[in-house]
């Protein structure tokens, strides 16, 4: 199978969309498969070369001349690779893609990662649409996308290409009890709630600490909303880190306080590093803590129920360890060559389907 990825660009900034498609693409390329990617660049470009993954730069930034002139550049590069299939992670790309098919037989495929954007509607111009939750499949169904045109395929990112195995990596000496987030630093992922949750945990514990990895447009906002508590000296903000499951591997308590979250991947990860977890019940974070039995969940956008959970965490040992334990159950389905697998069904089906239809229409 011939098969090109779409996404704006495959820097190494922690971005989930890139790192799904960065795997697929390698995971694609491993099968025997050839697999090109078509972005503005980035890191990644070193490992995609390294599985055989082919890759093509266009500037796909929303300006109209840029926009001629990614269009011009798509229609040579499908002229030159002749794919069979289209897989595009981003708005940019399924609009791209779908506009230039005309004498070009291709299915097209598009993953939604972030539906509650207005603009993943425009990911149903494609002929399937995986939403990487549940959740996000019945929210793109009640925003209008056929449900005829969907497909489930859950995030997950154990194994990745991208990733050593969890135990070659060293941990941090942190300071405990050690209570981290990895995340962008966007109001949307609760960095807020957490914040003003940990002045509340740290007045039960005094020594403890609060990590937050990850940058964003709001860090600004959270460094002073961090520097008005009376604990700024216990909130630690660490930017983006390349490996973070050496904080993983460190801390006490991993907290994902989202507003809207579709099935994040940090999650998988700490569930590896068998910290204990707890999270917000929102779109498809529930599905990947195996609805409660994997981390604690509690209401998003409360900082007191946030602090709440961590307290009990904190003060009983024994019930610590074992949401630590509970988390490393059942890690399997979490891994990439899982989500490999289904998501070649799905341009297998679309493929039997083009057979189907050649092999039945009238002479």
């Amino acid at each position: 199978m011939r098969i090109i990825h779409i996404l704006n660009h495959i820097q190494e900034i922690g971005n989930g969309i890139v790192n799904v498609a960065v795997d697929l693409a390698c995971l694609q390329s491993q099968a025997g498969d050839d697999v090109a990617v078509v972005s503005a660049g980035g890191e990644y470009e070193k490992l995609l070369n390294q599985f055989g993954v082919k890759h093509y730069r266009i500037d796909q930034s929303r300006q109209p001349v840029n926009m001629i002139k990614a269009a011009v550049a798509y229609r040579a590069i499908v002229q030159e690779f002749q794919p069979d299939i289209v897989h595009a992670h981003m708005m940019t790309g399924v609009v791209l893609a779908s506009v230039l098919r005309w004498r070009n037989r291709y299915n097209l495929v598009a993953t939604v990662h972030n539906e509650f954007q207005r603009s993943s509607l425009l990911m149903g111009l494609a002929d399937r649409v995986i939403a990487v939750s549940k959740a996000v499949k019945n929210s793109m169904v009640q925003r209008g996308i056929p449900e005829q045109k969907l497909r489930v395929v859950c995030n997950g990112t154990l194994g990745s290409p991208r990733t050593r195995k969890i135990s070659d990596y060293q941990p941090l000496s942190l300071q405990h009890p050690a209570i981290i987030t990895v995340a962008g630093m966007y109001k949307r992922k609760g960095i807020a709630e957490l914040i003003a949750a940990f002045e509340e945990v740290a007045q039960n514990f005094p020594a403890a600490h609060l990590y937050l990895v990850g940058n964003g447009p709001d860090k600004e906002i959270f460094e002073s909303q961090a520097q008005a508590t009376s604990v700024s000296d216990q909130i630690h903000f660490e930017g983006f880190q390349p490996e973070p499951q050496r904080y993983l591997l460190a801390c006490d308590i991993f907290v994902l306080a989202s507003h809207r979250d579709p099935c994040p991947l940090v999650l998988s990860e700490a569930r590896e590093a068998g910290v204990a977890i707890v999270a917000t019940e929102v779109d498809g974070i529930p599905e990947a803590l195996d609805h409660g039995k994997a981390g604690l969940l509690v209401s998003a956008q409360n900082s007191h129920k946030l602090a709440e959970a961590l307290i009990k965490l904190l003060s009983n040992a024994d019930t610590l360890q074992e949401w630590k334990q509970r988390a490393q159950a059942n890690l399997e389905w979490l891994n990439v060559s899982r989500v490999h697998q289904e998501t070649l069904a799905v341009y297998e089906e679309l493929d039997f389907q083009e057979i189907f239809a050649t092999y039945t229409q009238p002479d």
